[in-house]
C-alpha cells in the first residue's frame, strides 16, 4: 500500500486533498515549515502526521503530491524525482483523483469557498459525498455519490480538471502577476468550460459568462429574469436572507441563509440550480438555511460591544461585498475597515479601486503591503493606497490597541496574507 506524502502539507488545497486521502483509507504524511497556519488543525485531528522539509522525508514507493509553489529543484521534489517516485502537482493530481465519482467544479474570480462549501453542506446532508473546499476543509467517504471541489483559474490550474458539472460565479480580472486582462480570464473560462462533460451552471447576470460558448446544457441563474433561476423578493430579516426563486418564470420555493448580501444570494442561487438540475427535493435543498460558512468568510466573534470580522477579501470587488454584507447585518453600527493588501502587482493594478470599495466603510486602517515570492515590490509601498483614501491611516502590530476608540464598531480583518496577526495581536490587547 502506498503512502502519499504532501510536499507542503498546509497549503489550503493540499491540506484538504490529504484529508480526503485519509478518510478514504489511504496512508497520508506530509511537509511544511514549522510556522502555524490554521489548516494544521484539522491534521492534528486526523492523526496526519506534518515533518520539517527534508530530503529524508521521501522514502521508495512513495506517491509524491507537491505544492504549485515549490520549484522544480526543490529539495524534496528533487529527491523524489531522483528515486523514481510517482510524482503529482497538487491540481493534476487531483485531476486524476475526481475521475471517480461526479464531480461538480466550483469556479469564478469571487465566491468560490463560500459557494464550495454551500455546496458540500446541502449535498452532505443528503447523500454520503466528498468534498474540497479552498479553507482547507476535506472530507472523503468511500461511497462517495458527487466530488464536490474549489478550482481556481490561476495559472490556468483548472484546466487538469474535467469534471462533470462546472458552476461559473463570475469572470472577474484579478492575479495580474499571471493574466494580461479580463480577455484573458476570459480564454481560461472557455477553455475550461470545454472540458465540462454533462452542464455547466452560470450566473447570467456577468456580461463575460453570457458570452461562453458550451458543447453541454448552460442554466443560468441571477437576478434578472432572463434567467432560467430567478432570485426575487429579497428580504433581510435578523436571522439572515429570505428570497423567492422562479424557474423560468414560474414560482419554485422560497428559501432562507443566514448569510447577507446580494453576492451570498447569488451563491445560494447557484447551488439551488445545481441540486434541482441533479433532482433533489426541496426539503433537501432547504439545508441552506443551516450553513455555517466557511472559515475566513466573514468569520464573527464579539469584544464587548465591538463586532470582530475575519475575512479572505483581498480584491476590491470582495472588499465591497463584504462591507455590504456587514452594512446589512448590522445596520445601526458604524464600519472599520483594516485591510493588508496581498501582492505588490495586484495591489498596483487596483490601486484606485481598492482606495474606491474601502471608502464604503467609515473608518479605514491599512496594513503593509503583504508581498509575494514570486515578484519585486516595484517601489509600491502601502502610502501609495493610503494618499488615496481620505481620513485613512496605517496599522502597526505594536499599536493595534488603536482600535479600541470604536467602542460600538464593526472591525473587519481583510486580507490573503497575514492579517490575522493583527485580529490577534488586538484581541491580546483587549484582554
Amino acid at each position: 500500500m502506498t503512502t502519499y506524502h504532501f510536499i507542503g502539507i498546509k497549503g489550503t488545497g493540499m491540506s484538504a486533498l490529504a484529508q480526503i486521502l485519509h478518510d478514504s483509507g489511504e496512508t497520508v504524511q506530509g511537509s511544511d515549515v514549522d510556522k502555524y497556519f490554521f489548516t494544521q488543525d484539522a491534521l492534528d485531528e486526523s492523526g496526519i502526521p506534518v515533518y520539517p522539509f527534508s530530503e529524508d522525508n521521501i522514502k521508495e514507493n512513495m506517491t509524491i503530491i507537491a505544492g504549485n509553489a515549490f520549484p522544480e529543484d526543490y529539495i524534496e521534489i528533487a529527491a523524489a524525482k531522483q528515486m523514481g517516485n510517482r510524482f503529482y502537482r497538487y491540481h493534476e493530481f487531483l485531476g486524476e483523483w475526481l475521475k471517480q465519482y461526479t464531480s461538480i467544479a466550483v469556479t469564478g474570480a469571487h465566491g468560490k469557498t463560500s459557494t464550495t462549501g454551500l455546496l458540500a453542506h446541502v449535498l452532505d446532508e443528503a447523500f454520503p459525498i466528498s468534498y474540497l473546499i479552498g479553507d482547507g476543509t476535506g472530507k472523503g467517504h468511500v461511497d462517495s455519490r458527487y466530488f464536490v471541489f474549489e478550482a481556481c483559474e490561476y495559472r490556468r490550474h483548472f484546466l487538469q480538471y474535467e469534471p462533470d458539472y462546472g458552476i461559473m460565479l463570475n469572470i472577474d480580472f484579478d492575479h495580474p502577476d499571471y493574466f494580461s486582462s479580463v480577455n484573458d480570464v476570459f480564454d481560461a473560462f472557455q477553455s475550461m468550460a470545454n472540458n465540462v462533460k454533462k452542464g455547466i451552471i452560470a450566473c447570467g447576470d456577468d456580461e463575460q459568462l453570457q458570452k461562453i460558448q458550451s458543447k453541454v446544457p448552460v442554466i443560468y441563474y441571477g437576478f434578472a429574469d432572463t434567467n432560467d433561476f430567478q432570485a426575487k423578493n429579497i428580504k433581510e430579516t435578523d436571522n439572515g436572507t429570505v428570497f423567492d426563486v422562479f424557474v423560468r418564470n414560474t414560482f419554485y420555493a422560497s428559501f432562507t441563509i443566514p448569510q447577507y448580501g446580494n453576492h451570498t444570494v447569488l451563491n445560494a442561487l447557484a447551488v439551488i440550480a445545481m441540486c434541482h438540475y441533479e433532482g433533489m427535493q426541496v426539503a433537501d435543498i432547504e439545508k441552506l438555511a443551516t450553513f455555517q460558512g466557511v472559515k475566513r468568510r466573514f468569520t464573527e466573534k464579539k469584544i464587548g460591544t465591538q463586532v470582530i470580522i475575519d475575512d479572505y477579501a483581498h480584491h476590491p470587488i470582495e472588499i465591497k461585498a463584504t462591507i455590504d454584507s456587514a452594512r446589512k447585518k448590522y445596520p445601526n453600527k458604524p464600519i472599520i475597515a483594516i485591510f493588508q493588501p496581498h501582492t505588490f502587482s495586484r495591489t498596483k493594478t487596483f490601486l484606485q479601486e481598492f482606495a474606491e470599495s474601502l471608502q464604503l466603510a467609515d473608518h479605514v486602517y491599512l496594513c503593509d503591503i503583504f508581498g509575494s515570492a514570486r515578484e519585486e515590490s516595484g517601489q509600491m509601498t502601502i502610502g501609495d493606497l493610503q494618499e488615496r483614501i481620505e481620513g485613512s491611516k496605517l496599522l502597526e502590530l505594536a499599536h493595534t490597541e488603536n482600535l479600541k476608540v470604536h467602542e460600538d464598531g464593526v472591525l473587519i480583518f481583510m486580507g490573503a496574507g497575514d492579517i490575522q496577526k493583527f485580529q490577534q495581536a488586538y484581541e491580546a490587547a483587549c484582554q
